[in-house]
Formats: C-alpha cells, sequence, structure tokens
C-alpha cells in the first residue's frame, strides 16, 4: 500500500511532528464550524432534503476537481491506487449521512438534530479497533466531557416528543452513518491525498442521491435567487470547505481524537441557532461550550516520548477490516 507524506501511522497523534499535528486540529476545528452552519443553508436551500443533498456535493464537484489537479501537480511521483474499497465506502457512507442529516433537521428541531448527530464519536470508539487504531483512555474521558457538555449545550432546547420521532431517530442514523463516514475517509487516507479522495467519494454520493432525489422529490430547483445562494453556499462552505477539511485532517490525526471535535459543531450551531433563529444562549450554553473544550484538551495529541517516557516500541499489529 503507498504511504502519503501526509499519513499518520495507524496508532494515532502521538508519532506526528507537533507543527503538523497542531495545524491538523486547527484545520479540523475550522472544518467544524463550516460544517455547522450547513442547517441554516438547509432550511432556505427551497428543495427537498434529499435534492439539497445532492446540490451539496454535486455543485462542490468543480471546486473539488480543481483541488484534485492541483495536488496531483504537487504529487507527481505518487502512484494513484484506483478506487479503492475505502474511497467507494466513503461516498456512500457520506450518502448516508447527509439522507439521514436532512430528514433529521427538517422533521424535528435544529437542537435535537444536531445533539443527536453529535454522537457519532460513541460510534466511531466503538469500532476504532476495526481499522486497526486503539482509543486511549484520555480519548474516553474526553469524550465524556464532551457529552455532557454537549448535553449542557443544546439540552435545555431538546424535546421528545411523538411528533418528532420520525426526525429524531433520523438524527441517530446520521450519528452511526458519520462515524462510518470518519472511520472509511481515516482508512482511505492511508493511501490517498484530501483532494483526490473528496473528489471520488463525493462523486459516489452525488450518484447516489441523484438517484434517491429523483424517486422521492424529482424537484431539482429552487423556487427563488435565495434558495440557489443556499444550495452554493453549503456545497462550497459546508462540503468543500468543511469536509475537505476534515479529510485532511484525517491523514494527520486519529480517528477517535477527530471524531470528538463533531462536538465543536455543537458549539458553533449554537451560536449560529442564536444569531440567526434567535435561539437561546446564556450560562448553560457557555458551561457547555467550556466542557466540551476541556474535554477536547484532555484528548489532545500527545508528544509522550518527546518528554523522555523510554525507547518508542512498535504494538503488537491489529487487522484492518477495511
Amino acid at each position: 500500500m503507498t504511504k502519503y507524506r501526509d499519513h499518520l501511522d495507524v496508532q494515532g497523534p502521538q508519532r506526528q511532528a507537533p507543527s503538523i499535528a497542531a495545524l491538523a486540529v486547527v484545520v479540523l476545528v475550522a472544518g467544524a464550524i463550516a460544517m455547522a452552519i450547513s442547517p441554516v443553508f438547509v432550511r432556505h436551500a427551497e428543495v427537498g432534503p434529499f435534492t439539497s443533498a445532492f446540490h451539496r456535493v454535486f455543485l462542490a464537484l468543480p471546486l473539488l476537481y480543481v483541488w484534485k489537479r492541483v495536488e496531483s501537480r504537487n504529487r507527481p511521483a505518487e502512484p494513484d491506487p484506483g478506487w479503492t474499497r475505502a474511497t467507494v465506502l466513503t461516498g456512500l457512507f457520506f450518502a448516508g449521512v447527509l439522507c439521514f442529516w436532512h430528514l433529521s433537521i427538517l422533521n424535528t428541531t435544529i437542537a435535537n438534530a444536531t445533539f443527536l448527530a453529535t454522537m457519532a464519536p460513541v460510534w466511531v470508539m466503538a469500532l476504532s479497533l476495526c481499522i486497526g487504531e486503539r482509543v486511549t483512555r484520555p480519548m474516553l474521558a474526553g469524550l465524556g466531557l464532551c457529552v455532557g457538555g454537549a448535553g449542557m449545550l443544546i439540552g435545555s432546547s431538546t424535546a421528545l416528543a411523538p411528533e418528532r420521532l420520525a426526525g429524531d431517530l433520523y438524527g441517530i442514523g446520521t450519528s452511526l452513518f458519520y462515524g462510518l463516514y470518519v472511520l472509511a475517509i481515516r482508512v482511505a487516507r492511508r493511501d490517498s491525498p484530501p483532494g483526490r479522495l473528496m473528489f471520488r467519494s463525493s462523486a459516489i454520493a452525488a450518484v447516489v442521491l441523484a438517484v434517491v432525489a429523483a424517486l422521492a422529490e424529482n424537484n431539482w430547483v429552487p423556487a427563488g435567487l435565495s434558495g440557489v445562494v443556499a444550495l452554493l453556499l453549503m456545497a462550497f462552505v459546508s462540503h468543500a470547505g468543511g469536509q475537505g477539511m476534515l479529510a485532511f485532517s484525517l491523514g494527520h490525526l486519529s480517528a477517535a481524537f477527530s471524531s470528538l471535535v463533531i462536538f465543536v459543531e455543537a458549539i458553533a450551531a449554537a451560536l449560529f441557532g442564536w444569531l440567526f433563529f434567535d435561539e437561546t444562549f446564556g450560562p448553560w450554553q457557555l458551561l457547555g461550550g467550556a466542557a466540551i473544550l476541556l474535554g477536547l484538551f484532555v484528548a489532545r495529541p500527545r508528544q509522550d516520548r518527546a518528554r523522555g517516557l523510554g525507547p518508542k516500541r512498535r504494538p503488537a499489529p491489529v487487522e484492518v477490516l477495511w
């Protein structure tokens, strides 16, 4: 298997150069913020949930193709492994994410949809051994803090109601598919740079979503200019920008730690809800945001060997299932 120069060892961020790991964390946080504004765009898209999901990936393809071409010129000697299984799964899982996410946004409250979607790290940590990565105790502690923080951040706005049960179930489906999506990206990044992976996986997702949208809705054009602008912003900001930054970071950071940064989306979503929909952002939300940031600090990448804790020992190999 080809190892690209931005690839990180399967045991996570502990062996990554500090400057690169720090850059990856910053990029990951920026990507989470870009993805967090997507509910605003979905609400103003003026098309159905499946059609807006299709436009999100389809309209981003030209920009992603340019990224792929620039990337290829900068990596002329690196072979192309082709459309690997991990690349295909990345596209299929992301199609599932968008189907469930957009349905959840439109069938329950934004708070419920966001809170349930942020449970994706639970699935990632439960399945990380399947891709040959271990989950450390600090990561588990960070997960606990982040879940508690998300509960304080948007828990006061969440509510269980029979008429929103379907939307809440869609939110749980979102978290499952998003967890699988993160794991698939992590594996795909072992032999593919981010631009190529984003273009190919988005093309796969676009095909799947086009079929779903045609069967379920078949209404492709927004009613007004505001809908067109919302779709373009969703494609460029949330997909090419947010998901692209996630794909870059997963070449440098473990899936478990990277998945925790999804909780930054909860902070950003609460802020966007306050700015655009006059939702509450008070002391509990501030405390929840602080708990999430503390959880990320607890689970942060560490350079243990740099502190003189003994010689580096390679861990026993773990079978990779993908």
